[in-house]
């Protein structure tokens, strides 16, 4: 194969996750120029990934919800001429636009199996998502040498964190910890007094600079924690893209988060992680970086957890979890 298309996946967490595809992929055909198709919203993450050697942008909800640029896209994917097209989605929309681009060979999940000329069964048991995804090249019988998450920061964004924090009144060499308060879904938040507590305390015992970065929805609530804490600290959020996101986490000694997407880039540019889970399974998605990560995950009394429910009225799995065994996981990472 010399010319091979990969389908992603929509989310932040998961195109990390599919990071060891593009590496399996180049150790298998290492002359093959890997060109990945998808949506817009990871399309900066996976400009980080280094495996890749090109970018198509399926706008599905956008532009390309229409059948004619549909079938414009359908046209480039054909210009291409690939060799091969593992699709990573399950979509059979995306299945349909890979059979009609005349790619000879498309590998990707049964549930798409009749335009598909090598079908993979999809595995009834849970299994780790980076793992989900690296079954389709498995199956088809490529060796899985590596299977850690990866992405690269790029220097020009560590020069332009360097200058953020330089004057948010940081020293060049100062050290500091990530807390990340965010999430795509409430229950999968830490509550914002755990988060104040710990902020104060690791402030307090070890004199570290702590950081909030966010989105700009997450600034006010960032600041409500920090007024909580009682401590100067630096609000980030809504003031750095992605790439400088991703090295501020490199730089950290540490990255608190709850199961979101920025404790997986945190942990694929090498931050050491502690993960906060609770209505999430932490061996489903899990941070998969080859830097250290600790998961705080606590059996709570409901019996339920992890249980993905998104309407519980207590979300006690979360709140289970302690400052306490919070601060003795960034003890073990820090001295």
């Amino acid at each position: 194969m010399k010319n091979i298309l990969v389908v992603n996946v929509n989310w932040l967490g998961d195109a990390v996750f599919s990071t060891p595809v593009f590496r399996a992929l180049q150790e298998n055909y290492p002359q093959a120029r890997l060109t990945c198709l998808c949506v817009p919203r990871v399309k900066e993450v996976l400009e980080h990934c280094p495996f890749i050697d090109n970018m198509m942008v399926y706008d599905e909800k956008g532009k390309d919800r229409f059948l004619g640029r549909k079938l414009n896209l359908i046209q480039k994917l054909r210009n291409e001429k690939f060799d091969a097209g593992f699709l990573l989605h399950r979509s059979m929309t995306r299945a349909l636009m890979v059979y009609l681009a005349g790619i000879p060979l498309r590998i990707g999940y049964s549930k798409s199996k009749g335009l598909l000329t090598h079908p993979i069964a999809m595995n009834a048991e849970d299994i780790h998502r980076s793992d989900y995804y690296l079954k389709i090249v498995e199956d088809y019988g490529l060796k899985v040498l590596d299977r850690s998450c990866e992405l690269k920061v790029k220097p020009d964004d560590l020069t332009l964190l360097t200058d953020k924090l330089k004057n948010a009144g940081m020293s060049s060499n100062g050290n500091y910890i990530v807390l990340n308060t965010g999430a795509n879904w409430d229950l999968k938040r830490w509550p914002n007094e755990l988060f104040a507590l710990l902020a104060k305390r690791v402030s307090q015992e070890y004199g570290l600079t702590i950081i909030f970065p966010g989105a700009p929805k997450d600034k006010e609530n960032c600041q409500k924690i920090i007024q909580e804490a009682g401590i100067k600290a630096i609000n980030l959020a809504g003031q750095t893209s992605l790439g400088e996101s991703l090295a501020l986490y490199q730089k950290a000694l540490v990255v608190v988060s709850g199961d979101s997407g920025p404790l997986h880039l945190a942990n694929s540019v090498g931050s050491p992680a502690i993960g906060i889970f609770g209505p999430t399974r932490p061996e489903i998605t899990g941070p998969r970086g080859k830097a250290k990560a600790a998961i705080l995950f606590k059996d709570v009394s409901c019996n339920k957890a992890p249980c993905y429910h998104l309407t519980c009225s207590n979300n006690v799995c979360m709140q289970s979890v302690t400052v306490d065994d919070v601060c003795q996981a960034i003890k073990k990472f820090i001295t």
